[in-house]
């Protein structure tokens, strides 16, 4: 099958090597974060997820313990191709097993119509992170 996209869980140890260049990549060379920002401390205590198309390292999100979701990071190359849905949906999938309520991720506002699709719920005022406008969204996980 061409094109598969499969999707790697893990901790940092296990796909960082991997989840680091690309999320260096898109955040730090392409949106000019502060390697400072992008690189928080909070890495080791998240879920991570990678995506692979075809066997190549394309994109990566990470889960932290509060059900936030966030560093979501596809390659150029690869966006526009079901990849971001992908990483989105393992990384809900994981916060409901952990018995989590709800999820909740800051969106960039050009990327608020993609959560929007994915039935994300934006609220509260825009606001800047690492100098880009974000707001906050969140996706209930009960009925």
């Amino acid at each position: 099958m061409s094109d598969a996209i499969t999707i790697h869980q893990g901790d940092w140890e296990e796909l960082g090597e991997t989840a680091g260049p690309i999320r260096h990549r898109v955040f730090v060379v392409e949106q000019k974060v502060p390697e400072e920002e992008e690189w928080d401390g909070r890495d080791a205590i998240s879920l991570h997820f990678v995506a692979y198309r075809d066997e190549v390292a394309v994109g990566a999100a990470r889960l932290l313990p509060d059900a936030h979701i966030g560093r979501v990071a596809v390659l150029a190359e690869a966006r526009g191709q079901g990849v971001g849905q992908r990483l989105v949906a393992a990384a809900v999938e994981a916060a409901r097993t952990q018995g989590h309520p709800s999820v909740e991720l800051s969106a960039q506002l050009h990327a608020l119509p993609f959560y929007e699709q994915l039935g994300f719920e934006a609220y509260g005022d825009d606001f800047l992170d690492a100098g880009i406008p974000h707001r906050n969204m969140r996706l209930s996980l009960v009925d």
